[in-house]
C-alpha cells in the first residue's frame, strides 16, 4: 500500500474569518476554547451537513495549535484498507502519534473495515489517555455515525458535542456575503434573495451558483444584481 502523508491545513480557514451565526456559535466557542490550550476541555466533536463549516473550524484549531496535520477520511485512496494486513492499516496513523493534538475530519467516511475501526480507536485512546486535545468532525451525531466502534461513540459523548445548523435564511445570507467577499465581488441583498429562492438552499449549491454568477459578471463586465443572477443561472453551465 502506498503511503503519502501530506495533510496541509487550509490557510484561509481561521477563527477570525469564520462566519459566526446563531446555528454555529456554540461550535465556534467550543473550538476556540479547546484551541486556547488551557486544558479545561480536551475533546470536541462537531457535526453538521456538507458546507456547514466543519472543516473550517477544524483547520482553525489546527492553525491555532501550530498548523497541525489533519486526518481526513474524504481521501478514500489514502485510507483504503483493501489488500492491507493489520499492521499496515495501523501504520497509516503512525505519523500522527505524538502530535500536540489529534484532528480528524469526515468521520462518517471511515472505511467499513474492522481493522480500520480498531486502529482509529487505538489512536484515539492514546491521545485521550494522555489528556491531549482531540477534535473530530462528521456529518452525523455520534450515535448515528455508520460503522463506528462503540467505545469511540461512548467517548465522543463524554466530551463536548456541538451541531452546526445554518439552515435559517439569516445564516445563509451572512455566509453568502462572506463567500462573495472572498471572491471580491459585491453581492447586493436582492441578488442574495434571488439565489435563496431559485437555488437549492444547501451551502455547496449556493456556492456553486455564486461562482457561476461571479464568472458571468466578469464575462459581461456588469455588476452583480438580481437581474444578472437570473441571466447567469439561465445560461447553459
Amino acid at each position: 500500500m502506498q503511503q503519502t502523508f501530506d495533510f496541509p491545513v487550509i490557510p484561509k480557514y481561521r477563527f477570525d474569518n469564520f462566519v459566526v451565526c446563531g446555528g454555529n456559535e456554540t461550535a465556534y466557542r467550543f473550538a476556540l476554547k479547546l484551541a486556547s490550550g488551557d486544558g479545561t476541555e480536551n475533546l470536541l466533536y462537531i457535526h453538521g451537513p456538507e458546507g456547514s463549516g466543519k472543516t473550517h473550524l477544524l483547520s482553525a484549531v489546527a492553525e491555532r495549535l501550530g498548523t497541525l496535520p489533519v486526518i481526513t477520511f474524504a481521501d478514500e485512496e489514502r485510507y483504503d484498507p483493501a489488500g492491507a494486513d493489520g499492521d499496515s492499516v495501523s501504520s497509516l496513523f503512525d505519523p500522527f502519534r505524538g502530535l500536540p493534538a489529534l484532528l480528524v475530519d469526515d468521520l462518517q467516511l471511515l472505511p467499513d473495515d474492522d481493522r480500520m475501526r480498531v486502529a482509529l480507536w487505538q489512536l484515539f485512546n492514546e491521545f485521550y489517555t494522555a489528556g491531549t486535545p482531540i477534535v473530530m468532525t462528521g456529518s452525523l451525531p455520534p450515535k448515528e455515525l455508520p460503522g463506528l466502534d462503540g467505545h469511540l461513540v461512548s467517548r465522543l459523548l463524554w466530551g463536548l458535542v456541538a451541531p452546526l445548523d445554518i439552515s435559517d435564511d439569516d445564516s445563509r445570507r451572512m455566509i453568502m456575503k462572506k463567500l462573495a467577499a472572498d471572491r471580491q465581488i459585491v453581492l447586493p441583498a436582492d441578488a442574495i434573495d434571488y439565489l435563496l429562492v431559485h437555488v437549492p438552499r444547501d451551502i455547496p449549491s449556493l456556492r456553486a451558483a455564486l461562482d457561476r454568477v461571479s464568472r458571468f459578471s466578469l464575462a459581461t463586465g456588469r455588476k452583480v444584481s438580481a437581474r444578472l443572477a437570473r441571466e447567469a443561472l439561465a445560461t447553459v453551465p
